[in-house]
C-alpha cells in the first residue's frame, strides 16, 4: 500500500459542504451547532455504511482504511470551513490567528481503521489567540458528539520542534503528519524545521529508540508472534511492526511510501510486494475485528477467530477446521513480517553504512564471539556477517543451504542479508536429492543436538523457510495452531521452545525448579535420540489421527536419514509414541496405588527410557505456555519417576506391604516423639493399613495432631492448611463426621472461595470420621495462600460441612462462562475402567470446565451412592479431565453392567453444559435474538 496515497487536496465530496451551506442563515448561535451536527451525522452514517457495504462485498482492508480516512478528511474539512465562515467568521485574520489542521499518527499516514482514534494537531504560528481557541473548542465538541475518539494537540511551531527533540512519540507523529486544512505554509515550515533541527544527525538515536520501543511492546504482548490470541495491531508480527519499518526508512531516507523504500534499495520489488500483501491481510483482519466488535478491538480472541475466519472465506476441510486454517495463514503472515523485519534492518544497515558519515547502524550489529577471519567453513565473512562467496553458490552446492546455518551457529556469526535473500530465492533447490544427502543430514542433526544451544538458529532456519522444506513433515506444522485455550503457541514454535528448554535443563539453568531431571539428564546415554524425539513429538498433529502413533512412523523414516543407528531410531519412535504416558499417569492416576506404578513400568521397562521420558515430558509441558508448568505438576512427575525407578530396581517387589506399613508407622512415631504410648496406640487404631501408605511421615504427623486436638476439644470438625510454594499448592485437611456427599460439599465450598482442586485423597478412619485432604491452587494455578482468602475458605468449608451452606444453590448464579471461553465445545465423555486398579473402579470424566464443575460431578456420584477415595483433577484450557477412584456403598468395585451404565448416564447429565442447556431450553424468540 502507498502509505501516503491520500493527497492533502481540497474537499473531494462537496455534498457535505453544500448541506452545511444550505442551513438557514437566520439560525441562532444556539441552534447552529445542533443543526451542523445533524448534517454531519447523516453524512458520517451514510459514508460509513457505504464503506462497510463495499468491504462486505469484497473490498480489501487497504481500500477500506483509505476510504475511511477520506471520509473523515471530508467531514473535517467541511466542518472547519463551516466553522470559520459561519460560526466564528474572521475576514482578516492576523498572522497570529493563522492556523492549520494536521493529521498525525495512523491518520496522518492515510490509514484509518473503522473505529480507530483520529489524531489531530492544531498548528499555530505563535501563542494562543481567543479566536483560534473558539474554533478548536467548537470543532472538538462536534467531533466528540459525532462519536469520534480524538487524540488532539494544540501547539505552536516552536513547541512542536522543542517537544519533538525530547519525545520520540511526538517526533514519530510529526514524521508521518499530513496537512488537512488551513494555512499550508505552517505545515511546510514545520517539516522544514523538523528535518533541519530535529532529524538531522539523530538517525542513530531514532533507530535505537524505535527498536527499543518495539522490543518493549513485544515483551508486553508475549514476545512471540505465535501467541494464540494475537494483537493484530501491537503484537509481534502485527501492523505496528510494518509501520516501524516505514518510520525508520522515512526518517533516514525521507521516502514517502513503500515504492520509495525500493528506490533506495532497502527492499527489493519482490520484498515490497510481500510487504504489501502482509499489510493488506493484516488490515483486512483488523477491519473485520472492528466491525464485529463495533469498537476498536485489536485482539484476535478465540471467540472472534471463528467469526473472522468464516467472513474471510475459510471453511472446514477434511482434517482441518476453517478457524485453524485461517489462523495458520495469520501466523504465516506474522512470520512474513518477521522475515521482512530481519531483512529490512540488516539491509538498511548494509546499504546505509556505505554512505559517508552514516555508519551509525553498526551499533545494532550482531557481535561475533570468535576471532575475526576472512573465511569460515567454505563461507566468507563480510562485516562480521557470514555470506556466500558467489551468487550461484547455493546452485552449485545446495548443501550450503544447511551449512550456512551450521557455520553461523558454530562460529557465532550473523548471516548477511544478501545471503538470506539469495537463500529465499533458492528454496526450490531443497529437493529429495538434498534431503537424502548424508552431509546435509549430518550438519542438520549436529545443530539439533548441539551442546551449544541451537534453538535460535533452528528458529532462524524455520523463518527462512529452509527447515520446513528440508523436513517436509515439520513444514506441515509450521504456523499450525490448535484452537483451544491450553496451547499458547503454534506447533512449530512450541517444538522449538521445547528444544531450548531441554538445553537449559542440561545447562542446569532450571535446577531449582526441576532438580530431579536436572540431575538425571546427565545420566542419559541416548542424547541424540532425546533431542530428535523432542523435535518430532508433535510433528504429526493436524493429520486427523493419533499424532503419537503417526509421529512414531515419521521417526522411523527420519531417523536413518539423519544418521541415527537402528537402536537410536527405535528409541526415538518409542518416545514419540509414548510421549504422553508419563503426564497422563502422573496427572490422572493414583501413584500411591502399586498397580498404577506397575502398569507404567510395564510400558517403560528401563531406567534409561524412564529418564528420557521424564526429560521429554518436562520440556513438552514447560513449552506449552508460560503458566502451564508449576511445582505441583513437577511433584507429581517426580513421585511417579521415583516410584517407577524403585520398582525397576526391585524395591517395591522386595518389600512386603506389611513391612512398608510398619516402616511408615515407625517414621510417624519418631515424628510424634512427645506423645505417650497410649495416645500413639489409640491413633494407630484409627487408620487402616492403606492410610499409612498414602502420605509421607511429616503429613501423617500433622494429621495426627489435628485429630487429637479436635478430640480433646470434643469437636467433630477441624480444618488446617499447609502451603507449599515449591509445589505451588495449598494442602487443606478436613477432619469431619463422615456422611454421604461430604466430598461434594467441600468441593463446592472450595469453588465458591475462588480456588481450584488439583488433587484429593479421601480417608474414612476406623472411628467413622472422615479425613479428607484437598490440594488446591488459585485460578492462575499458583499457591492459594492469601490470608484473607484462606480465612474465607475455612468459613465456607465449615458452613458447607455443617449444613449451613448449600454450594449448589450458591454456584447456580455464576456458572456461565465468558464469550471467549464459550466458543470451545468439549463433548462430555465418561470412561469407566475396572482394570487399572485392584481395589477401585476408576472413572474419568471429560467436559468443558466451568465454575462448580467438580461439585456437579461429585454431587452426581453422591446420588449414585459412590464412595470417592481419590480424585485427580486436571484442566487443559477449556477441557476439564477429572479422574476418581471409587467404590460402591459396600466398599467394593462396581462390576454390574447395569450399574455401570447408570453411572455413565447420570454423569453425562451432570457434565451437560449449563450455557448450552439454557440456550436449548430458551423460547425460540430468545434463541433467535442471541
Amino acid at each position: 500500500m502507498d502509505s501516503l496515497s491520500i493527497p492533502p487536496a481540497p474537499l473531494r465530496d462537496s455534498r457535505i459542504a453544500a448541506a452545511l451551506a444550505a442551513l438557514d442563515a437566520d439560525l441562532s448561535s444556539e441552534r447552529v451547532r445542533p443543526e451542523a451536527l445533524r448534517v454531519l451525522k447523516v453524512a458520517l452514517d451514510e459514508g460509513q455504511a457505504a464503506i462497510r457495504a463495499r468491504f462486505d462485498r469484497g473490498a480489501t482492508g487497504t481500500e477500506t482504511v483509505i476510504a475511511q480516512c477520506r471520509l473523515v478528511d471530508d467531514l473535517l474539512i467541511a466542518l472547519l470551513d463551516f466553522t470559520v465562515r459561519r460560526v466564528f467568521p474572521n475576514a482578516n485574520p492576523t498572522k497570529a490567528e493563522r492556523m492549520g489542521l494536521v493529521a498525525v499518527g495512523g491518520y496522518g499516514r492515510g490509514e484509518l481503521a473503522p473505529y480507530s482514534d483520529v489524531d489531530l494537531l492544531f498548528l499555530r504560528p505563535y501563542k494562543k489567540t481567543p479566536h483560534t481557541e473558539q474554533v478548536i473548542e467548537f470543532i472538538l465538541y462536534v467531533l466528540w458528539d459525532l462519536g469520534f475518539k480524538v487524540g488532539q494537540a494544540v501547539r505552536s511551531l516552536d513547541e512542536c520542534i522543542r517537544l519533538a527533540k525530547s519525545d520520540i512519540t511526538i517526533r514519530t507523529a510529526i514524521l508521518e503528519s499530513r496537512p488537512l486544512w488551513g494555512d499550508p505554509k505552517l505545515h511546510a515550515e514545520l517539516m522544514r524545521r523538523f528535518w533541519k533541527e530535529v532529524a538531522a544527525g539523530t538517525e542513530a538515536d531514532f533507530v535505537e529508540a524505535k527498536l527499543a520501543e518495539r522490543d518493549a511492546r513485544h515483551a508486553r504482548m508475549g514476545d512471540s508472534r505465535y501467541v494464540l490470541e494475537p494483537n493484530v495491531k501491537e503484537g509481534k508480527g502485527g501492523l505496528r511492526d510494518l509501520q516501524t519499518l516505514y518510520w525508520l526508512t522515512k526518517y533516514i531516507y525521507r521516502v514517502a511510501d513503500v515504492a520509495g523504500i525500493v528506490t533506495v534499495g532497502v527492499l527489493s520489488e519482490r520484498e515490497a510486494r510481500r510487504f504489501e500483501r502482509a499489510q493488506n491481510f493484516l488490515w483486512h483482519v483488523r477491519c473485520q475485528l472492528h466491525y464485529l466488535a463495533g469498537r476498536a478491538e485489536e485482539r484476535l480472541t478465540f471467540d472472534l477467530q471463528e467469526q473472522v475466519g468464516a467472513l474471510m472465506g475459510y471453511t472446514d476441510h477434511a482434517g482441518a477446521r476453517g478457524v485453524e486454517r485461517f489462523m495458520k495463514h495469520y501466523f504465516l503472515y506474522a512470520k512474513e513480517v518477521g522475515d521482512l523485519t530481519r531483512i529490512f534492518c540488516a539491509a538498511l544497515e548494509e546499504s546505509h553504512k556505505r554512505k559517508p558519515h552514516a555508519s551509525f547502524l553498526g551499533r545494532f550489529r550482531w557481535r561475533r564471539k570468535g576471532a575475526g577471519t576472512a573465511a569460515v567453513d567454505g563461507f566468507k565473512v563480510q562485516g562480521d556477517r557470514l555470506t556466500v562467496a558467489e551468487p550461484d553458490a547455493f546452485a552449485k552446492d545446495p548443501v550450503k543451504l544447511i551449512g550456512l546455518f551450521h557455520a553461523a551457529h558454530a562460529h557465532h556469526l550473523d548471516i548477511h542479508p544478501e545471503a538470506l535473500r539469495l537463500m529465499t530465492r533458492s528454496l526450490r533447490l531443497i529437493d529429495d536429492r538434498l534431503r537424502a544427502d548424508p552431509e546435509a543430514n549430518r550438519l542438520f542433526m549436529e545443530m539439533i543436538a548441539a551442546e551449544d544451544d541451537s534453538e535460535f538458529w533452528l528458529r532462524r532456519m524455520n523463518e527462512a523457510g529452509v527447515f520446513g522444506r528440508f523436513v517436509p513433515d515439520f513444514g506441515r506444522v509450521v504456523a499450525q495452531m490448535q484452537h483451544d485455550m491450553y496451547h499458547v503457541f503454534t506447533v512449530d514454535e512450541h517444538t522449538l521452545m521445547a528444544l531450548g528448554i531441554l538445553h537449559r535443563i542440561e545447562l542446569g539453568d532450571l535446577k531449582s525448579e526441576m532438580p530431579l531431571i536436572s540431575d538425571a539428564i546427565h545420566k542419559i546415554q541416548s542424547r541424540r535420540a532425546l533431542y530428535l524425539a523432542v523435535l518430532l513429538h508433535d510433528i504429526a498433529k493436524g493429520r486427523g489421527g493419533d499424532h503419537s502413533e503417526l509421529g512414531a512412523e515419521v521417526a522411523l523414516r527420519l531417523g536413518p536419514r539423519l544418521g541415527l543407528s537402528d537402536e537410536e531410531t527405535e528409541t526415538v519412535a518409542w518416545l514419540v509414541r509414548h510421549h504422553l504416558i508419563m503426564s497422563n499417569t502422573a496427572f490422572k492416576r493414583d501413584v500411591s496405588d502399586p498397580r498404577t506404578v506397575r502398569d507404567f513400568v510395564d510400558v517403560v521397562q528401563s531406567v534409561e527410557r524412564l529418564r528420557l521420558l521424564l526429560a521429554l515430558t518436562v520440556a513438552d509441558i514447560r513449552a506449552v505456555g508460560p503458566t502451564v508448568w508449576n511445582g505441583w505438576k513437577g511433584a507429581l512427575l517426580r513421585e511417579l519417576s521415583l516410584a517407577a525407578e524403585e520398582l525397576m530396581e526391585g524395591g517395591l517387589k522386595a518389600e512386603a506391604r506389611d513391612a512398608r506399613v510398619r516402616a511408615a508407622q515407625g517414621a510417624v512415631r519418631a515424628a510424634l516423639a512427645d506423645w505417650d504410648e497410649p495416645a500413639f496406640a489409640a491413633h494407630l487404631a484409627r487408620g487402616y493399613p492403606a492410610y499409612w501408605l498414602s502420605f509421607d511421615a511429616a503429613t501423617l504427623a500433622r494429621q495426627a495432631r489435628l485429630i487429637r486436638k479436635a478430640e480433646e476439644k470434643g469437636e467433630s470438625f477441624a480444618i488446617a492448611e499447609q502451603t507449599d510454594p515449591k509445589r505451588a499448592v495449598t494442602e487443606v485437611t478436613i477432619y469431619a463426621t463422615d456422611h454421604a456427599g461430604l466430598f461434594s460439599q467441600i468441593a463446592g465450598a472450595i469453588a465458591l472461595a475462588g480456588a481450584n482442586v488439583v488433587d484429593a485423597r479421601i480417608t474414612t478412619l476406623a472411628s467413622g470420621m472422615a479425613l479428607d485432604v484437598f490440594w488446591i491452587q488459585d485460578l492462575n494455578e499458583e499457591t492459594f495462600d492469601q490470608p484473607d482468602k484462606l480465612a474465607r475458605l475455612r468459613v465456607l468449608i465449615e458452613r458447607a460441612v455443617t449444613g449451613r451452606l448449600w454450594p449448589g444453590r450458591e454456584l447456580a448464579g455464576w456458572r456461565s462462562l465468558p464469550a471467549r471461553a464459550r466458543v470451545f465445545k468439549v463433548a462430555p465423555r465418561v470412561l469407566i475402567d475396572n482394570a487399572v486398579s485392584n481395589t477401585h473402579t476408576v472413572i474419568e470424566v471429560n467436559g468443558r470446565d466451568r465454575p462448580g464443575f467438580l461439585y456437579d460431578v461429585t454431587a452426581a456420584m453422591t446420588d449414585l451412592n459412590l464412595q470417592i477415595s481419590t480424585a485427580k483433577i486436571s484442566t487443559y484450557g477449556a477441557r476439564a479431565v477429572d479422574v476418581f477412584y471409587v467404590k460402591d456403598l459396600f466398599g467394593l468395585k462396581i462390576a454390574h453392567d447395569g450399574k455401570l451404565e447408570q453411572i455413565r448416564k447420570r454423569l453425562l447429565t451432570a457434565l451437560a453444559d449449563p450455557d448450552e442447556a439454557a440456550e436449548r431450553d430458551a423460547p425460540p424468540s430468545v434463541r433467535a435474538a442471541g
